[in-house]
């Protein structure tokens, strides 16, 4: 499974930041869309990511307040990213061993879509649930042996 099966399934939804955009505007959009990342975008380029793990981090060196800070002081300036054609088995080893959540979809410079961890994880469960209803049925139609002759 690739990359690009996901995104097919997922719909091609994408929400974006400006790097210069208010940090705490950015964090509203997040929480009105119930979304865990949003891509950083310049002048059509991916700049960073920015989800919920830097958001947390800058809560924690402030005392709980975002201020005045901007995206691009927040964001990772150097996301993980696939292509389409991705594999999907790839894509499982990149982000957990980056322990990333979220990650872009670049076809050349273009941004396709994120897929993240939970994308991941419930296309393989349907892979899995899919294969299994495979394997049943054919275990029901098993055909009959043919019982040796009496003698």
């Amino acid at each position: 499974m690739k990359v690009s099966d996901i995104l097919r399934l997922k719909g091609n939804t994408l929400y974006t930041v400006h790097p210069d955009e208010p940090l705490a505007c950015a964090v509203q959009t997040m929480a009105e869309r119930d979304i865990g990342s949003l891509v950083v975008m310049e002048h059509g380029d991916l700049v960073g990511m920015l989800t919920f793990r830097e958001v947390i981090q800058v809560l924690v060196k402030n005392g709980g307040s975002v201020g005045t800070m901007l995206v691009r002081s927040a964001m990772d300036d150097a996301p993980l990213t696939c292509t389409l054609e991705t594999d999907m088995d790839e894509v499982r080893r990149m982000m957990l061993g980056q322990h990333a959540r979220y990650m872009p979809v670049m076809d050349k410079r273009m941004l396709m879509g994120v897929v993240s961890f939970y994308d991941v994880a419930k296309a393989v469960v349907d892979s899995q649930n899919f294969e299994n209803k495979l394997l049943k049925a054919y275990i029901r139609d098993w055909p009959q042996e043919e019982s040796p002759p009496a003698n």
